[in-house]
């Protein structure tokens, strides 16, 4: 019997099947410090039987094949397999449309227009509402800034995603003090990160050059991130709330990673002790 199984990218997927080691021993060396076993398996064709718990950690490359992914958590949610967070939650957190359901309960979210396609019309709307000219499109369901794109008016649809699709308003924040991820373990805040895009880009993942660095947030980002975690209701054993300042100055959702966040442990104070803690509970 394995304490914890890691779920992996699959194998097959040559962007990521090779570069996940480095993380997996980063997330295990916290846990195999509380004597738990931990092993790791793809998430396509893992054997969960034999697992207490189960953490989609490192499952990068889900979003490029969304039909396969939800058919693996029903199974996953059928054989009665333990998932760190429930399976209803990661299906839920898949589609991007979840940040309209966030809105909905008050929480503080980037002003977004769900489509099912990009049209010239959808993106003028979107200007009008938001009032302003620059936009980011995205696709629904996608990871890692996958086909996100900053669109000017004379732009049109340039680059932009063929399918369902979010628009949101540019926000010159990524630019300048970043984006501010808070981790939370089992609701718990235990660190912070910030990631600023390179100059030119608009993207903060260190894959595109983004600086990351371990930061104490303000109070209102605490505030604005703790009522994220209650208009998402449940218990999340671990959870990533990336913030961005909006235009009117408040800290506002741009994700809510509850699914495989890089949780930056090492700028973790306390190495990852929250976090293990937080799936020892899950054992019960």
């Amino acid at each position: 019997m394995t304490d914890v199984l890691i779920l992996t990218p699959a194998p097959d997927e040559p962007r990521f099947a090779n570069s996940w080691s480095p993380l997996f021993e980063r997330l295990a060396a916290p846990l195999r410090a509380q004597g738990l076993t931990v092993e790791a398996a793809s998430w396509v064709d893992a054997d969960t039987a034999g697992a207490r718990v189960v953490l989609p950690l490192l499952s990068w490359g889900y979003h490029l094949r969304s039909d396969e992914w939800f058919a693996r958590l029903d199974a996953l949610e059928a054989a009665g397999a333990r998932l760190a967070n429930p399976a209803s939650v990661l299906r839920w957190n898949t589609t991007k449309t979840y940040l309209a359901d966030l809105a909905s309960r008050d929480a503080p979210v980037v002003p977004t227009h769900a489509v099912d396609r990009l049209t010239l019309e959808a993106l003028d709307h979107a200007r009008d509402v938001f009032g302003v000219d620059l936009l980011v499109t995205k696709p629904q369901i996608s990871g890692g800034s996958q086909d996100t794109v900053k669109l000017r008016h004379a732009d049109g649809l340039t680059g932009c995603t063929t399918g369902p699709a979010l628009i949101q308003p540019f926000l010159p924040a990524v630019g300048e003090e970043g984006e501010l991820s808070l981790f939370y373990f089992d609701g718990l805040f235990s660190h912070a990160v910030t990631k600023v895009a390179v100059a030119g880009d608009f993207r903060v993942q260190p894959q595109f050059g983004g600086q990351v660095s371990g930061v104490a947030p303000e109070p209102e980002a605490l505030h604005a991130a703790e009522m994220v975690l209650e208009a998402a209701g449940g218990p999340l054993t671990y959870a990533r709330v990336d913030l961005i300042r909006g235009l009117d100055g408040a800290p506002q959702l741009m994700e809510l990673e509850v699914i495989e966040p890089d949780l930056f442990l090492e700028h973790a104070h306390d190495g990852g002790a929250a976090f293990a803690a937080a799936v020892v509970r899950t054992l019960g």
